[in-house]
């Protein structure tokens, strides 16, 4: 029989082999897997050209936006994926400049390199739903194709070499100009093979979390049948089927086309999710337009009570109060505030950056909420206004 000390020791050793044990378990719940076909935005952080880029030349795109999986965030913002060219053709006299671009490593914040496999994707809708009409596109920059000196275009899948690649391109090369991009130019990074990472900080959903769970995909599955964009079976796996209707839905709201499974997204598709991020809320494009559209209206109706004309002329036969000026100069920048919040939501790839805008919003509307207090504004104003405030109750609180 062992002694009370032999059997406390062999307690011992059996509690530490059991925490080892336990280890890699503990480890697992810690981790969260990113899906093939995912897409993060990023911005570039150097230029790109044709005319001097080399093939194997690398740069950086930094990660504004931190990633969040199932509310907890995996890729915390300040990260970075570095790109490498693949393919580069300079521009000549008969034809326009081609790059093509890959992603092959994610470091975090904090340092840590982790190996990718990413594809260049883009942030547009039109070009998205190009790309997505086939699944083994190739998806090069070409240019003189955008305002930024270049634009997206899928090459189908063809050779593997520049000389198939330009000659599926065709009449997209005509107009004879090199790649330019600047740095700070949003991309679309979509990753080909799925990601595991480490979850990091307290559960925390918004509208850029993105949901991967089965039981979420299958009651998106079932949604999107309804609406006529899904014809698969529900089976709560992101297949290309899955990320396509995602992308065509996305693409008819009027919302980042990305194929993920975000909280705007599920929300929209009427899943019960909690996206308000302690408190964060983003509008939708739709939301914000109509808040843009109502303090155009305001201010005008304003301007016309007090005699201004279009131009900014006062009624030289009319006195004004300074208060009175001091509440349609309020009007007018906030709805010129909410002017700029719409593009944001539109076309801004961080969230946070979304949520930042909305509060410099809610800030706009309590200097007319002052303002307001100082002078005698109509029933008709205040009631106009108070329209307005519930439309950012969500934001403000």
């Amino acid at each position: 029989m062992l002694s009370a000390r032999s059997a406390f020791r062999s307690g011992g050793a059996l509690g530490a082999i059991l925490l080892l044990a336990g280890a890699p378990a503990l480890e697992a719940q810690n981790r969260l897997t990113l899906p093939r076909g995912s897409v993060i935005i990023v911005r570039t952080a150097t230029p790109l050209e044709s005319s001097s880029a080399r093939v194997g030349q690398t740069f950086d795109a930094n990660i504004l936006d931190s990633v969040r999986v199932d509310g907890y965030t995996v890729i915390p913002a300040g990260s970075r994926i570095r790109g490498i060219i693949r393919t580069v053709q300079p521009a000549t006299r008969q034809q326009s400049g081609v790059m093509e671009v890959a992603f092959d490593r994610l470091t975090l914040a904090d340092g840590t390199a982790i190996p990718i496999t990413g594809r260049l994707t883009s942030t547009d809708s039109a070009e998205r739903r190009q790309i997505e009409s086939r699944a083994d596109q190739r998806v090069v920059l070409v240019g003189g194709r955008g305002g930024i000196g270049a634009a997206i275009a899928g090459a189908g899948s063809g050779s593997g070499q520049t000389s198939g690649l330009l000659a599926a391109l065709g009449s997209l090369l005509s107009e004879a100009q090199d790649v330019r991009v600047p740095a700070g130019t949003a991309l679309a990074v979509q990753l080909e093979q799925q990601l595991v990472l480490n979850r990091r900080g307290l559960r925390r959903t918004d509208a850029s979390t993105i949901y991967t769970d089965a039981e979420r995909i299958r009651e998106a599955q079932r949604a999107l049948t309804r609406l006529n964009y899904y014809r698969g079976v529900a089976d709560g796996e992101l297949s290309y089927a899955t990320q396509r209707a995602l992308i065509e839905y996305q693409i008819d709201r009027n919302i980042a086309a990305t194929g993920n499974l975000d909280g705007r997204t599920a929300q929209l598709l009427g899943l019960s999710l909690d996206i308000t991020g302690g408190g964060s809320v983003v509008l939708t494009a739709e939301q914000a337009a109509n808040m843009r559209r109502n303090s155009q209206s305001l201010v005008a109706r304003e301007r016309q009570v007090l005699g201004i004309s279009t131009l900014g002329q006062l009624n030289t036969r009319r006195t004004y109060a300074e208060t009175d000026l001091e509440l349609w100069f309020a009007l007018s920048a906030f709805a010129d505030n909410a002017s700029l919040y719409e593009q944001v939501v539109r076309t801004s790839g961080t969230t946070d950056g979304a949520m930042l805008s909305g509060r410099a919003l809610v800030n706009a509307a309590r200097r007319v909420d002052a303002a307001m207090t100082r002078t005698n504004a109509s029933a008709a104003l205040r009631n106009s206004w108070s329209m307005i405030r519930t439309q950012l109750a969500e934001i403000e609180r």
